[in-house]
């Protein structure tokens, strides 16, 4: 077998499983809205379907401060999914791997810097 040929051999799973993926994404909207019971009301475009009438708008403003929590928690999210890894294989890596974590979380102590100056763990 030659390398071209092994190479496409090992995305045919990839490309049967996304095509078999988009089918199933695709039949399920189509059926979603062949089945499901849809109205055109005026109420049915309110905020909450209560009853009441909705006070404001539904699509107002999002604060800073909750894109700055999103980052937040990203960087700390993706500091453990290293970190752990990293923690279990620490001795049979050697110190290389010490200095390369230390520059690591060191990068990530400048963006909580970053955050902490903004004053997004200040509790308002």
């Amino acid at each position: 077998m030659s390398p071209l040929d092994q190479l496409f051999s090992n995305y045919l799973p990839v490309f049967l499983g996304t095509g078999i993926g988009a089918i199933l994404v695709i039949s399920a909207l189509v059926g979603s809205r062949l089945l499901a019971p849809y109205s055109e009301e005026r109420n049915k475009g309110t905020t909450y379907e209560c009853g009441m009438l909705p006070i404001r708008r539904a699509s107002t403003n999002v604060g800073m401060r909750f894109y700055l929590y999103a980052i937040l928690f990203i960087v700390f999210d993706v500091e453990a999914v290293f970190i752990f890894p990293w923690a279990l294989s620490y001795l049979a890596v050697g110190p290389q791997a010490y200095w390369e974590m230390v520059v690591f979380v060191g990068i990530l102590a400048v963006g909580l810097a970053y955050a902490w100056k903004k004053g997004a763990l200040r509790w308002q």
